[in-house]
C-alpha cells in the first residue's frame, strides 16, 4: 500500500458529483491499462472523497446513487478505470513513449506505401509522426489512436492499411515447418503439391510484413524459397 505522501489523486466527475481517491500512481496506471492488480494494493486509504485534499469524504448515499454501491473498493475501481489520474510528468512521458512505440509498430506491420505496394520503414513512420506533431494519449488504446495518426501522416507520406497476397513455393521437406511460420504472419488461402514434390501456397498477410515474411522463409529453407506479390 502506498503512503499518503507518495499517493496522487484519481478523480471522476460522475452524476453531477466529484469523487476522488488517493492512489499509487504507478499501480493505478498499470491497472487502468488492464493489469490484474488488487485494488487494495493501489489505494493509500480505502476511502472515497469529494475533496481528497481537504479530507472531505463522499457520502454513502451519494455513492449508492451514482455507482449502485457504497463499497469504497468497488467505487475506487470504477474511478480508476473511468477517471483521470494525476500522473507525474515522468510517468506521462514514459507512458506516451510506450504507446507511441506500439502505434509505430502496428503501422509498420500493417500499412504499405500504395504507390510501391511495399511497407514503410518504422523510422519513416516515426519521422512523419514527429513532423505532424501528433499528440499521443497514454490512456487511449492503440486501435483508438491509429485512425487519427494515419489521417495526420498521410499529409507527409502515402500510406494505407492493406492486406496483401503472396504466392510462395518451397521444397516439400520444409512444408511442415512452413505452416507454423506462416501462422505467425498470416493465413493460407490455398495450397497444392507440385509434381516435383514442391509445395506452393497463396498466403494473405498484413502489407507491412512482406519483407519479414520472405526473410523468415528464406532462413527456414536455406534460401530455397520463391515468393511473388500477387495483384
Amino acid at each position: 500500500m502506498v503512503t499518503l505522501e507518495e499517493a496522487v489523486i484519481a478523480r471522476l466527475e460522475y452524476y453531477g458529483e466529484r469523487f476522488e481517491i488517493l492512489v499509487d500512481p504507478d499501480l493505478a496506471a498499470e491497472f487502468k491499462r488492464g493489469t490484474d492488480i488488487k485494488i487494495e494494493e493501489i489505494l493509500a486509504v480505502e476511502e472515497v472523497f469529494k475533496d481528497a485534499k481537504k479530507g472531505d469524504k463522499a457520502s454513502e448515499e451519494v455513492m449508492s446513487k451514482a455507482f449502485g454501491t457504497k463499497d469504497p473498493l468497488e467505487v475506487s475501481e470504477f474511478i480508476i478505470k473511468k477517471g483521470q489520474i494525476q500522473l507525474t510528468a515522468q510517468q506521462r512521458r514514459e507512458m506516451q513513449e510506450e504507446k507511441r512505440n506500439k502505434i509505430i509498430a502496428k503501422i509498420t506491420r500493417e500499412a504499405i506505401n500504395p504507390q510501391t505496394k511495399l511497407p514503410h520503414p518504422s523510422r519513416r513512420i516515426e519521422k512523419a509522426m514527429e513532423e505532424s506533431k501528433i499528440h499521443i494519449d497514454p490512456f487511449k488504446t492503440v486501435d483508438e489512436q491509429i485512425p487519427i495518426v494515419l489521417k495526420a501522416i498521410r499529409m507527409k507520406i502515402p500510406i494505407r492499411f492493406e492486406r496483401v497476397r503472396m504466392a510462395i513455393k518451397i521444397p516439400g521437406e520444409y512444408s511442415g515447418r512452413a505452416y507454423s511460420t506462416i501462422s505467425d504472419f498470416g493465413k493460407i488461402i490455398k495450397e497444392e503439391w507440385q509434381n516435383d514434390g514442391s509445395w506452393i501456397a497463396v498466403v494473405e498477410l498484413p502489407g507491412g510484413l512482406q519483407e519479414g515474411f520472405h526473410r523468415k522463409l528464406s532462413e527456414l529453407t536455406g534460401g530455397m524459397v520463391e515468393t511473388k506479390l500477387l495483384k
